[in-house]
């Protein structure tokens, strides 16, 4: 019997919920929550999401039923994404910095009508337009106020008061408080782990289309299980996990939350990354593990402020979401003497494909050996059944328990992703000698940008919608900090008057900020394929032309 056999003999997939009850039982008096100085014990955080699950069961939450979920890190967050899942819900996430129209888009897509959200107006409103267009049916809103610690004046420059949403006391709104102010607890609903649905996690996949894929409590709890051994040196019951990864993104959805749970881990929560703020978090709560992607770390990096900092807590980092530069790696294991590996992932996969061990044999520029109970393989890229050997170039395909039941709704792009099992991950590489990973290039168009998937064809609609616009390309150039950035070419239809600030201004009420191009360059013409279709191959030989000239002067 090979390991990965005997892993997944191993294995027993399992309902989501169980883990955060066996936290409950095994950690009760311990920290399971701090946010911004203010804690709950695990006993506490296990009996709000029971409130929670019963406050939802009155609103008719049931097995089945998708419940958005558009939070930044807060207790909120893991009280709703636990109170969901023990009722046989589904958890659909919403990222908070979606404009309106992504947000309504994936609320119809999902069959989302109840979402949870916070009463800050930046999030609320888009939430409250989409509920008016018909797309929502209630939201639950959750008070800032209530979660921040006494006193809260040194708050003020994160959530100023000006900043809380004028909610109506109507039908349609259900306030937090009230949702859980019955109390009680309910009956967890029988689950298969692995037919049942736990998370739809939106993705755009190789079209940038987003579809929901449909991640299973097997899946998820296979991710929760393997990450074990990637943090097997981890003491249950005793470190302190820092949060400022969004939870509504996969990567810390499992990495970060669900681990710390499996863990018994004290979850740090930061709502939005503010480096002083991050800094002073690590100092005080003595930081041991620090899941991030590596524009966190550059910054870190670069910041004169950190050498006022002791980060020496810091034991064990995980990098995901986008390439590792090596020095980046180098300088914070120097600023902190902690162990930085690089892993890989993707939606599809829950995220965890493979990682680097948490040891000596880690290899730098590689995002290391498959996960237990994984199998890798690289694929020909014009015969997807031949395998390739050793150290040759492939598209990378992952079998595992992690890998997703399929897309919702979308049966095609379900068969064209998954074949037998196998997940056609869209990445290019290789396995060395000695099993660990490379990856050297991407199929998919998709721009990795601080670790977020930013689509060309959402921005090229974006610009399709100003009048002056005749032809758009967005492609991929590299980016210091960010790793990638869009870069937009355009052509000005005849007679089209409109400067690059402009765009970009207009843009801003069409995507979200990651999503804005770094740079919009006008061209009288754009490239075309011989049969007329836009085409990105030309700009990006141009721009990798550039950078190359630019190293060598």
């Amino acid at each position: 019997m090979n390991d990965t056999e005997a892993w997944l003999k191993a294995f027993r997939p399992r309902p989501l919920h169980e883990y955060i009850d066996e936290a409950v039982s095994r950690f009760a008096d311990r920290p399971a929550v701090d946010f911004l100085g203010k804690g709950w014990t695990y006993a506490e955080l296990g009996q709000m999401v029971d409130q929670a699950a019963a406050g939802l069961k009155a609103l008719g939450v049931e097995k089945g039923t998708r419940v958005g979920l558009c939070l930044p890190n807060t207790p909120y967050y893991t009280t709703y994404y636990f109170a969901v899942l023990k009722l046989g819900g589904i958890v659909v996430n919403f990222n908070p910095l979606y404009v309106q129209r992504e947000i309504a888009f994936q609320a119809r897509d999902s069959g989302a009508r109840i979402m949870v959200t916070l009463d800050l107006k930046v999030i609320y409103d888009k939430v409250e337009d989409v509920r008016k267009e018909g797309a929502l049916d209630k939201i639950v809103v959750c008070r800032m106020a209530d979660i921040l610690p006494q006193p809260k004046k040194f708050l003020f420059s994160l959530f100023k008061a000006s900043e809380r949403a004028d909610v109506p006391n109507d039908a349609a709104h259900v306030f937090h408080n009230d949702l859980v102010a019955k109390g009680g607890s309910v009956e967890a609903a029988e689950i298969d782990p692995a037919e049942d649905v736990a998370v739809l996690q939106y993705t755009g996949g190789t079209t940038g289309v987003p579809k929901g894929a449909m991640l299973t409590h097997a899946n998820l709890s296979a991710n929760i299980e393997q990450m074990r051994t990637v943090f097997s040196a981890a003491e249950p019951g005793r470190e302190k996990m820092l949060c400022v990864l969004p939870f509504f993104h996969v990567f810390a959805m499992t990495v970060v939350q669900n681990k710390s749970i499996a863990l018994g881990a004290e979850m740090v929560m930061i709502p939005r990354f503010e480096l002083k703020l991050l800094l002073d978090t690590i100092r005080r709560k003595k930081i041991t593990l620090f899941p991030g992607v590596p524009t966190l770390y550059t910054a870190i990096n670069n910041a004169e402020l950190t050498r006022k900092y002791d980060l020496k807590s810091i034991k064990f980092c995980l990098s995901g979401g986008a390439p590792l530069p090596v020095e980046v790696k180098n300088q914070f294991e120097d600023l902190t003497g902690c162990m930085l590996v690089e892993g890989y992932g993707l939606t599809e996969a829950s995220p965890v494909v493979s990682a680097n061990p948490l040891d000596e044999s880690r290899r730098a520029g590689s995002i290391g050996v498959p996960m237990p109970g994984t199998r890798v393989e690289f694929r020909d890229l014009d015969d997807p059944s031949k395998v390739m050997k050793q150290g040759e170039k492939g598209e990378l395909v992952a079998i595992g328990p992690q890998v997703m039941k399929g897309y919702w709704n979308r049966p095609e792009e379900t068969a064209k992703t998954i074949e037998n099992g196998a997940l056609h991950t869209g990445d290019v590489g290789y396995m060395d000698d000695d099993g660990f990973i490379h990856l050297v290039d991407r199929i998919k168009d998709l721009i990795i940008c601080s670790g977020y998937n930013v689509y060309p064809r959402v921005i090229e609609e974006a610009l399709y919608q100003h009048e002056a616009v005749a032809e758009a390309i967005v492609i991929a150039v590299p980016d210091d900090y960010r790793g990638q950035a869009p870069k937009a070419f355009v052509k000005l239809k005849a007679g089209g008057d409109v400067t690059a600030e402009g765009l970009k201004t207009f843009l801003r009420g069409h995507l979200s900020t990651i999503e804005l191009p770094r740079e919009i360059e006008f061209r009288d013409e754009l490239p075309k394929t011989l049969v007329g279709k836009l085409s990105k191959k030309e700009l990006v030989e141009e721009e990798n032309a550039k950078r190359a000239a630019s190293s060598a002067a």
